[in-house]
Protein backbone atom coordinates (compact mmCIF):
# COMPACT_ATOMS: atom_id res chain seq x y z
CA UNK A 1 0.00 0.00 0.00
CA UNK A 2 1.24 3.59 -0.92
CA UNK A 3 -0.35 7.11 -0.08
CA UNK A 4 0.64 10.36 0.42
CA UNK A 5 3.02 10.99 3.23
CA UNK A 6 4.86 14.12 4.28
CA UNK A 7 6.82 15.35 7.49
CA UNK A 8 4.83 16.02 10.67
CA UNK A 9 6.21 19.04 12.41
CA UNK A 10 8.68 18.47 14.72
CA UNK A 11 12.35 15.93 14.24
CA UNK A 12 12.18 13.02 12.69
CA UNK A 13 12.64 10.62 15.10
CA UNK A 14 12.75 6.54 14.47
CA UNK A 15 8.73 6.23 15.68
CA UNK A 16 8.19 8.80 12.82
CA UNK A 17 9.55 6.16 10.11
CA UNK A 18 7.24 3.84 11.55
CA UNK A 19 3.70 5.63 11.27
CA UNK A 20 5.12 6.96 7.73
CA UNK A 21 6.66 4.19 5.96
CA UNK A 22 5.11 1.23 7.28
CA UNK A 23 2.19 -0.61 5.62
CA UNK A 24 1.32 -2.38 8.92
CA UNK A 25 2.08 -1.82 12.37
CA UNK A 26 1.65 -4.40 15.70
CA UNK A 27 1.64 -3.19 18.79
CA UNK A 28 2.62 -5.69 20.99
CA UNK A 29 3.08 -6.36 25.09
CA UNK A 30 1.72 -7.07 27.97
CA UNK A 31 -1.96 -6.29 29.60
CA UNK A 32 -1.67 -2.71 31.02
CA UNK A 33 1.44 -1.21 29.43
CA UNK A 34 -0.36 1.51 27.31
CA UNK A 35 -0.94 -0.84 23.98
CA UNK A 36 -4.07 0.46 23.00
CA UNK A 37 -3.29 4.27 23.39
CA UNK A 38 0.11 3.47 21.39
CA UNK A 39 -1.82 1.64 18.48
CA UNK A 40 -4.23 5.08 18.39
CA UNK A 41 -1.39 7.22 18.75
CA UNK A 42 0.81 5.78 15.57
CA UNK A 43 -2.27 5.94 13.70
CA UNK A 44 -2.98 9.48 14.63
CA UNK A 45 0.71 10.08 13.80
CA UNK A 46 0.05 8.83 10.21
CA UNK A 47 -3.18 10.66 9.52
CA UNK A 48 -1.29 14.01 10.80
CA UNK A 49 1.22 12.58 8.05
CA UNK A 50 -1.57 12.90 5.42
CA UNK A 51 -1.91 8.96 5.35
CA UNK A 52 -5.05 7.02 5.46
CA UNK A 53 -4.89 5.19 8.54
CA UNK A 54 -6.67 2.69 11.00
CA UNK A 55 -6.77 1.42 13.97
CA UNK A 56 -7.89 -2.21 15.03
CA UNK A 57 -8.68 -3.34 18.41
CA UNK A 58 -9.37 -7.23 19.31
CA UNK A 59 -10.01 -6.19 23.05
CA UNK A 60 -13.67 -5.90 23.42
CA UNK A 61 -12.92 -3.72 26.39
CA UNK A 62 -13.76 0.25 25.09
CA UNK A 63 -10.38 1.67 25.91
CA UNK A 64 -9.77 2.40 22.06
CA UNK A 65 -12.98 3.73 21.44
CA UNK A 66 -12.57 5.72 24.72
CA UNK A 67 -9.29 6.86 23.34
CA UNK A 68 -10.61 8.06 20.14
CA UNK A 69 -13.73 9.81 22.17
CA UNK A 70 -15.74 7.20 20.06
CA UNK A 71 -19.13 5.62 21.98
CA UNK A 72 -18.82 2.58 19.90
CA UNK A 73 -16.40 0.70 17.51
CA UNK A 74 -18.34 -1.68 15.30
CA UNK A 75 -16.29 -4.62 12.74
CA UNK A 76 -16.61 -2.07 10.31
CA UNK A 77 -13.77 0.99 10.25
CA UNK A 78 -15.32 3.97 11.66
CA UNK A 79 -14.28 7.81 10.03
CA UNK A 80 -12.97 9.97 12.69
CA UNK A 81 -13.43 13.52 12.10
CA UNK A 82 -9.96 15.80 13.10
CA UNK A 83 -7.92 18.70 12.08
CA UNK A 84 -5.59 16.23 10.05
CA UNK A 85 -4.52 16.50 5.90
CA UNK A 86 -5.21 12.53 6.02
CA UNK A 87 -7.83 9.82 7.25
CA UNK A 88 -8.08 8.06 10.44
CA UNK A 89 -10.89 4.86 11.46
CA UNK A 90 -11.11 2.28 14.04
CA UNK A 91 -12.93 -0.64 14.43
CA UNK A 92 -13.41 -3.38 17.03
CA UNK A 93 -13.24 -7.50 15.51
CA UNK A 94 -16.18 -9.21 15.53
CA UNK A 95 -15.45 -12.79 15.27
CA UNK A 96 -18.17 -13.79 14.29
CA UNK A 97 -19.26 -11.27 11.47
CA UNK A 98 -15.18 -11.90 10.08
CA UNK A 99 -15.94 -15.57 10.04
CA UNK A 100 -19.14 -15.37 8.89
CA UNK A 101 -17.84 -12.97 5.81
CA UNK A 102 -15.17 -15.36 5.09
CA UNK A 103 -17.68 -18.46 4.21
CA UNK A 104 -19.35 -16.52 2.10
CA UNK A 105 -16.44 -15.87 -0.06
CA UNK A 106 -15.21 -19.41 -0.19
CA UNK A 107 -18.29 -21.31 -0.57
CA UNK A 108 -18.97 -22.83 -3.69
CA UNK A 109 -22.89 -21.04 -3.74
CA UNK A 110 -25.16 -19.22 -2.20
CA UNK A 111 -26.61 -22.45 -0.85
CA UNK A 112 -23.54 -23.93 0.80
CA UNK A 113 -22.80 -20.62 2.37
CA UNK A 114 -26.22 -20.70 4.03
CA UNK A 115 -26.32 -24.39 4.88
CA UNK A 116 -22.94 -23.14 7.15
CA UNK A 117 -24.26 -20.27 8.26
CA UNK A 118 -27.19 -21.79 9.76
CA UNK A 119 -26.12 -24.78 11.24
CA UNK A 120 -26.05 -24.86 14.50
CA UNK A 121 -22.74 -26.57 15.34
CA UNK A 122 -21.11 -23.42 13.02
CA UNK A 123 -22.82 -20.81 15.50
CA UNK A 124 -21.48 -22.53 18.15
CA UNK A 125 -17.53 -22.57 16.95
CA UNK A 126 -17.51 -19.41 15.35
CA UNK A 127 -17.40 -17.23 18.13
CA UNK A 128 -16.12 -19.68 20.86
CA UNK A 129 -13.45 -22.11 19.08
CA UNK A 130 -10.26 -21.55 20.73
CA UNK A 131 -8.17 -19.52 18.35
CA UNK A 132 -11.12 -18.39 16.19
CA UNK A 133 -10.63 -15.21 17.81
CA UNK A 134 -6.88 -15.08 16.77
CA UNK A 135 -7.28 -15.96 13.20
CA UNK A 136 -10.39 -13.89 12.16
CA UNK A 137 -8.06 -11.46 13.43
CA UNK A 138 -5.41 -11.53 11.21
CA UNK A 139 -8.29 -12.49 8.52
CA UNK A 140 -9.73 -8.95 9.35
CA UNK A 141 -5.81 -7.46 8.95
CA UNK A 142 -5.68 -8.86 5.50
CA UNK A 143 -8.79 -7.83 4.14
CA UNK A 144 -8.23 -3.96 5.35
CA UNK A 145 -5.28 -5.28 3.56
CA UNK A 146 -5.83 -6.53 0.64
CA UNK A 147 -9.04 -3.81 -0.29
CA UNK A 148 -6.62 -1.37 -0.61
CA UNK A 149 -8.42 1.62 1.71
CA UNK A 150 -5.95 2.12 4.02
CA UNK A 151 -2.14 2.86 3.84
CA UNK A 152 -1.70 1.92 7.33
CA UNK A 153 -3.09 -0.27 9.32
CA UNK A 154 -2.64 -1.01 13.19
CA UNK A 155 -2.97 -3.70 15.11
CA UNK A 156 -3.67 -3.51 18.86
CA UNK A 157 -3.23 -7.29 19.64
CA UNK A 158 -3.35 -8.88 23.09
CA UNK A 159 -1.57 -9.47 25.76
CA UNK A 160 1.76 -11.32 24.72
CA UNK A 161 0.87 -14.74 24.81
CA UNK A 162 -2.73 -14.54 23.34
CA UNK A 163 -0.90 -12.50 20.30
CA UNK A 164 1.44 -15.03 19.49
CA UNK A 165 -1.37 -17.09 19.32
CA UNK A 166 -2.60 -14.42 16.58
CA UNK A 167 0.75 -14.52 14.81
CA UNK A 168 0.74 -18.75 14.77
CA UNK A 169 -2.79 -18.91 13.62
CA UNK A 170 -2.78 -18.38 9.86
CA UNK A 171 -0.36 -21.74 10.34
CA UNK A 172 -2.23 -23.79 12.73
CA UNK A 173 -5.33 -23.72 10.21
CA UNK A 174 -3.29 -24.16 6.81
CA UNK A 175 -1.77 -27.11 9.03
CA UNK A 176 -4.87 -28.65 10.17
CA UNK A 177 -6.70 -28.14 7.33
CA UNK A 178 -4.43 -30.09 5.25
CA UNK A 179 -4.16 -32.78 8.20
CA UNK A 180 -5.43 -36.50 7.21
CA UNK A 181 -7.28 -36.57 9.88
CA UNK A 182 -9.48 -33.74 9.10
CA UNK A 183 -9.60 -35.04 5.28
CA UNK A 184 -10.55 -38.46 6.93
CA UNK A 185 -13.56 -36.56 9.17
CA UNK A 186 -14.46 -34.36 5.93
CA UNK A 187 -14.10 -37.29 3.45
CA UNK A 188 -18.13 -38.12 2.16
CA UNK A 189 -17.48 -41.73 0.89
CA UNK A 190 -14.96 -42.72 3.90
CA UNK A 191 -15.06 -40.56 6.68
CA UNK A 192 -17.30 -39.56 9.26
CA UNK A 193 -19.62 -38.17 7.11
CA UNK A 194 -20.39 -41.27 6.02
CA UNK A 195 -22.27 -42.53 9.40
CA UNK A 196 -24.95 -40.65 8.92
CA UNK A 197 -27.65 -43.43 10.46
CA UNK A 198 -26.15 -43.25 14.19
CA UNK A 199 -27.55 -46.01 15.69
CA UNK A 200 -25.40 -48.22 13.34
CA UNK A 201 -22.28 -46.66 14.21
CA UNK A 202 -21.48 -47.86 18.53
CA UNK A 203 -18.41 -45.15 18.51
CA UNK A 204 -20.62 -42.24 17.66
CA UNK A 205 -23.41 -43.78 19.73
CA UNK A 206 -21.47 -43.22 22.76
CA UNK A 207 -20.21 -39.85 22.10
CA UNK A 208 -23.79 -39.20 21.41
CA UNK A 209 -24.76 -40.36 24.99
CA UNK A 210 -22.47 -37.75 26.43
CA UNK A 211 -22.60 -34.45 24.13
CA UNK A 212 -26.21 -35.51 22.69
CA UNK A 213 -26.80 -37.05 19.14
CA UNK A 214 -28.24 -33.61 17.15
CA UNK A 215 -24.75 -32.05 18.48
CA UNK A 216 -23.40 -35.20 16.27
CA UNK A 217 -25.68 -34.60 13.69
CA UNK A 218 -25.14 -31.02 13.62
CA UNK A 219 -21.20 -31.76 13.30
CA UNK A 220 -21.86 -34.06 10.14
CA UNK A 221 -23.68 -31.52 8.65
CA UNK A 222 -21.36 -28.83 8.70
CA UNK A 223 -18.55 -31.25 7.81
CA UNK A 224 -20.47 -32.15 4.64
CA UNK A 225 -21.20 -28.33 3.73
CA UNK A 226 -17.99 -27.39 4.19
CA UNK A 227 -16.72 -29.76 1.61
CA UNK A 228 -14.81 -28.18 -1.12
CA UNK A 229 -14.15 -25.24 0.80
CA UNK A 230 -10.65 -25.70 2.33
CA UNK A 231 -8.30 -24.60 -0.45
CA UNK A 232 -9.53 -21.57 -0.23
CA UNK A 233 -8.77 -20.94 3.29
CA UNK A 234 -5.48 -22.79 3.07
CA UNK A 235 -4.44 -20.46 0.34
CA UNK A 236 -5.90 -17.20 2.18
CA UNK A 237 -3.83 -18.94 5.51
CA UNK A 238 -0.82 -18.56 3.52
CA UNK A 239 -0.91 -14.78 2.39
CA UNK A 240 -1.75 -13.81 6.00
CA UNK A 241 1.53 -15.62 6.87
CA UNK A 242 3.24 -13.46 3.73
CA UNK A 243 1.43 -10.38 5.12
CA UNK A 244 3.21 -10.74 8.71
CA UNK A 245 6.68 -11.40 7.14
CA UNK A 246 7.12 -8.74 4.65
CA UNK A 247 9.15 -5.74 5.04
CA UNK A 248 6.01 -3.01 5.07
CA UNK A 249 5.20 -4.67 8.84
CA UNK A 250 6.01 -3.46 11.87
CA UNK A 251 6.51 -5.10 15.03
CA UNK A 252 6.68 -2.50 17.91
CA UNK A 253 6.99 -3.62 21.38
CA UNK A 254 5.24 -1.56 24.19
CA UNK A 255 6.48 -2.20 27.43
CA UNK A 256 6.20 -0.03 30.87
CA UNK A 257 9.89 0.03 33.01
CA UNK A 258 8.81 -2.76 35.22
CA UNK A 259 10.95 -5.75 35.71
CA UNK A 260 8.03 -8.05 34.56
CA UNK A 261 6.75 -6.12 31.43
CA UNK A 262 10.28 -6.17 30.10
CA UNK A 263 10.82 -9.82 30.75
CA UNK A 264 7.62 -10.40 28.74
CA UNK A 265 8.41 -8.27 25.90
CA UNK A 266 12.11 -9.71 25.60
CA UNK A 267 10.38 -13.39 25.65
CA UNK A 268 7.97 -12.15 22.93
CA UNK A 269 11.38 -10.51 20.97
CA UNK A 270 12.62 -13.91 21.31
CA UNK A 271 9.65 -15.53 20.30
CA UNK A 272 9.88 -13.31 16.92
CA UNK A 273 13.16 -13.91 16.48
CA UNK A 274 12.30 -17.82 16.22
CA UNK A 275 9.94 -16.70 13.70
CA UNK A 276 12.64 -15.03 10.88
CA UNK A 277 10.69 -11.77 12.22
CA UNK A 278 12.29 -8.43 13.59
CA UNK A 279 11.38 -5.83 16.07
CA UNK A 280 10.98 -2.43 14.64
CA UNK A 281 10.76 -0.14 17.81
CA UNK A 282 10.32 -0.58 21.75
CA UNK A 283 8.00 1.62 23.11
CA UNK A 284 8.45 2.26 27.19
CA UNK A 285 5.16 3.94 28.87
CA UNK A 286 5.07 5.86 31.92
CA UNK A 287 9.19 6.61 32.47
CA UNK A 288 10.42 8.20 34.63
CA UNK A 289 12.23 10.89 32.92
CA UNK A 290 16.49 11.14 33.93
CA UNK A 291 16.46 15.01 34.62
CA UNK A 292 19.91 14.90 35.78
CA UNK A 293 23.40 12.85 34.29
CA UNK A 294 25.68 14.55 35.54
CA UNK A 295 27.90 12.95 38.59
CA UNK A 296 26.26 11.87 41.90
CA UNK A 297 28.76 13.73 44.10
CA UNK A 298 28.37 17.09 42.59
CA UNK A 299 24.49 16.54 43.65
CA UNK A 300 25.91 15.74 47.06
CA UNK A 301 28.03 18.52 47.03
CA UNK A 302 25.93 20.89 46.50
CA UNK A 303 23.06 19.26 48.68
CA UNK A 304 25.56 19.90 52.09
CA UNK A 305 27.23 23.38 51.05
CA UNK A 306 23.42 24.78 51.06
CA UNK A 307 22.39 26.47 54.13
CA UNK A 308 20.63 24.31 56.75
CA UNK A 309 16.88 23.34 56.23
CA UNK A 310 16.59 25.39 53.18
CA UNK A 311 14.19 24.52 50.13
CA UNK A 312 17.18 23.97 47.89
CA UNK A 313 18.50 20.46 50.11
CA UNK A 314 14.57 19.51 49.47
CA UNK A 315 14.95 20.00 46.16
CA UNK A 316 18.57 17.99 45.69
CA UNK A 317 17.08 15.49 47.76
CA UNK A 318 14.35 14.87 44.87
CA UNK A 319 16.49 15.07 42.46
CA UNK A 320 18.98 12.21 44.39
CA UNK A 321 16.04 9.98 44.85
CA UNK A 322 14.36 10.65 41.65
CA UNK A 323 17.39 10.03 39.79
CA UNK A 324 18.17 6.80 41.11
CA UNK A 325 14.49 5.61 40.16
CA UNK A 326 15.45 6.98 36.54
CA UNK A 327 18.29 4.89 36.61
CA UNK A 328 16.85 1.99 38.10
CA UNK A 329 14.41 1.91 35.36
CA UNK A 330 16.51 1.99 32.49
CA UNK A 331 18.78 -1.04 34.26
CA UNK A 332 16.00 -2.87 33.84
CA UNK A 333 15.47 -1.86 30.06
CA UNK A 334 19.51 -2.03 29.02
CA UNK A 335 18.83 -6.19 28.27
CA UNK A 336 15.90 -5.71 26.22
CA UNK A 337 17.70 -3.00 24.49
CA UNK A 338 20.40 -4.73 23.63
CA UNK A 339 17.99 -7.69 22.54
CA UNK A 340 16.31 -5.80 19.98
CA UNK A 341 19.23 -3.80 18.82
CA UNK A 342 19.32 -2.40 16.50
CA UNK A 343 15.66 -1.49 16.98
CA UNK A 344 15.35 2.24 18.58
CA UNK A 345 14.04 2.46 21.83
CA UNK A 346 11.17 5.35 22.46
CA UNK A 347 10.58 6.63 25.91
CA UNK A 348 7.42 8.26 27.17
CA UNK A 349 7.15 9.65 30.00
CA UNK A 350 4.80 9.73 33.17
CA UNK A 351 2.10 12.06 32.10
CA UNK A 352 -0.44 13.57 34.47
CA UNK A 353 -2.92 12.60 32.77
CA UNK A 354 -4.53 9.77 32.01
CA UNK A 355 -5.65 9.54 27.44
CA UNK A 356 -9.37 9.88 27.27
CA UNK A 357 -9.64 11.92 24.42
CA UNK A 358 -8.06 13.13 21.22
CA UNK A 359 -7.08 16.21 22.95
CA UNK A 360 -4.77 13.64 25.37
CA UNK A 361 -4.02 11.77 22.67
CA UNK A 362 -2.17 14.35 20.70
CA UNK A 363 -0.32 15.35 23.95
CA UNK A 364 0.95 11.57 24.55
CA UNK A 365 2.18 11.29 20.25
CA UNK A 366 3.83 14.65 21.15
CA UNK A 367 5.72 13.17 23.48
CA UNK A 368 6.26 9.86 21.65
CA UNK A 369 7.15 11.65 18.07
CA UNK A 370 9.37 14.29 19.97
CA UNK A 371 7.54 17.33 19.76
CA UNK A 372 8.13 18.30 23.29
Amino acid sequence: MTGPSRSVDGPETPMTAVATESAVVLCCGSGGVGKTTTAAVIALEAARAGRRAVVVTIDPAKRLADALGLGELTNTPTLIEGPWPGELSALMLDTESTFNGLVARYSGSTEQAEKILSNRFYRNISGALSGTQEYMATEKLYELSSEGDFDLIVVDTPPTRNALDFLEAPGHLARFLSHPLYRIVTAPTRGIVKAVNLAAQPLLRGVAKVVGGEVIADAIAFFTAFDGMEEGFKQRALLVEQLLADDSTSFVLVASPRRDTVAEAAYFAQRLGDMGLTVRAVVVNRIHPLFWRGDDDELTACAKNAPPDSAFVDHVSNLIDFTEIARSERSHLAPLQELVAPAPLAEVPLLPFEVHDLDNLTALGDHLFGRT
